[in-house]
Formats: C-alpha cells, structure tokens, sequence
C-alpha cells in the first residue's frame, strides 16, 4: 500500500516498504508541518473590494490555512469572504487587523463560520470540525472570572473603557437576569427581589417614596 496524506492537516502518512532512504527527510517535514499546525503565525492580506480569499491546505507543503494563529491585513473596501478548506479539523487564533469598516467572514469553502463586524478589529478562537468553522466563545454555557477581574467594555477607539466586577466580597452568590426589552427615556433598572431586572420610572418610584414618608 503506498503512502497517503491525512485529510485534516496534509501529512504523509508512510507505510513499512515505502520512501526507501527517505524517511528522514519526510520526518522532518512532518514535524515542521504538525509545528505550524500548532505553533505557526502567518499575516494574510485581503486588501480589495469585495471578495474570497481561499486559504490553501497542501500535501506536504508549508501552507497558510494550517497555521495556529492568522492574522488578517490590509486595507479592504468591501465584505470580505476567507475560507479554509472543508476537510480541515483544527483550532485557529483569528485577528482581523483589517483597515475599512466591512466584514470579514471565516468559514470552510462549503459550510459556514463566524463574522467580524464593520467596526470589529479583534481576534477570536474559532475551531473547525471538517464542515463549518465555530466561533468558541458564541458556545461558552459559563464564563468565571476571578479575583475580581472585569468585564471591560471599550469606545470605538478602544482607548477608553466601562468596566464591570465584583464586589471585593459576596455574602451569598446571585445572579441577574436582564430585562427582555428595552424600557423608556428616563426609566431606571429595578429588581423583583429575586434577582429578575426590569425598566421602571424612577421619578415615579421617588415621588411615590416622598409620599409615603409624608403622608405615612
């Protein structure tokens, strides 16, 4: 049986018998494969219009889709469409450092993955199980942080931030349930008690308040 590539990450896959005195030099490329594979950083440009980008994965070959970390550059001026191929199974490090307020979409050839919004210049961590590309965080069932860490919501510029966290000690662990629509100008965020948020008129609840402390 002579030898195969595997279909996720294009490594040869080598039977007793073949490659006769070539064996250490087709090692050798294994390993450099399986090190970008898990390692490897490349910048791709996808500066233009609007278009697809294919990422290639070849036998053998030092090739951008199987990199750990891609980062996506240049000036676009239209919705951008980058795609790996469909038989890859792997996790990939995303930063779309693109200048131009459009998307850029990830995905395999046939199937589907995530989007970066027009104003959206980060990174994500995506995995692809040899059909679609899966935003990680969009799956997370819970997020723990510790310490006190924030939650940090950035301006436009991503200079400044609103940071939300925890106070330096909770007496009894609780959550909050937000809202299930938005609620009018000059509303306030309530709570029922057990934990359920809601939009009320604030100047309403004061006024209401002052009354009963006069009037009893």
């Amino acid at each position: 049986m002579a030898s195969s590539y595997s279909t996720d990450l294009k490594l040869e896959l080598m039977v007793t018998g073949e490659n006769s005195g070539t064996w250490g030099d087709k090692t050798n490329t294994n390993l450099n494969l399986v090190q970008q594979a898990i390692a490897g950083y490349e910048a791709v440009s996808i500066a233009g219009g609007a278009q697809t980008t294919a990422l290639a994965m070849t036998n053998a070959t030092l090739s951008n889709a199987r990199n750990a970390v891609i980062e996506l550059t240049g000036t676009i001026t239209g919705n951008q469409i980058v795609t790996i191929p469909n038989s890859i199974e792997k996790v990939y490090i995303v930063k779309n450092t693109t200048s131009g307020a459009y998307t850029v979409q990830f995905k395999t050839v046939s199937g589907t993955g995530p989007t970066f919004a027009t104003t959206d210049k980060g990174t994500k961590i995506l995995y692809a199980d040899g059909t679609n590309v899966t935003d990680l965080f969009s799956e997370l069932s819970q997020l723990n942080l510790t310490n006190q860490n924030e939650v940090r919501f950035e301006d436009s510029t991503g200079g400044e931030y609103v940071g939300l966290k925890a106070p330096a000690t909770v007496g009894s662990s609780f959550s909050l349930t937000l809202p299930t629509a938005d609620g009018s100008s000059g509303n306030g965020l309530t709570t029922n008690g057990a934990g359920a948020l809601s939009f009320s008129d604030v100047a309403s609840t004061g006024k209401a308040i002052a009354m009963a402390l006069v009037f009893g």
